[in-house]
């Protein structure tokens, strides 16, 4: 059982910056594929990015490339998201997943544990 705490949302102005953080519990994080996914009103849950177990290997939506990066500390059992260069349209609830039977997955059923999820606003 893995239990995921994200931190780090806010409101911040178009171009701005944030970065969070997912924290995990547990002593197997390394062996879980971690991912970012989002949700904004009235929308479907999206995938943003994903990163396989050794945090060798990233997978990004093409509508955060070159913008987000993720990244992960298996000391710390932490994986962070950072994200530079924000756009109204990133405003959702963004939500950390970890996935026990796949590495660096873009499918949101393919995650085994979720966050509560942590809210990023973007001002135009």
């Amino acid at each position: 059982q893995v239990q995921l705490v994200e931190s780090g949302g806010g409101l911040v102005q178009a171009g701005g910056s944030l970065r969070l953080s997912c924290a995990a519990s547990g002593r197997t994080f390394s062996s879980y594929g971690m991912g970012w996914f989002r949700q904004a009103p009235g929308k479907e849950r999206e995938f943003v990015v994903g990163i396989i177990r050794s945090g060798g290997i990233t997978y990004y939506a093409d509508s955060v490339k070159g913008r987000f990066t993720i990244s992960r500390d298996n000391a710390k059992n932490t994986v962070y998201l950072q994200m530079n260069s924000l756009k109204p349209e990133d405003t959702a609830v963004y939500y950390c997943a970890a996935s026990a039977r796949y590495s660096g997955s873009q499918v949101a059923y393919e995650y085994d544990y979720w966050g509560q999820g942590t809210q990023v606003t973007v001002s135009s």
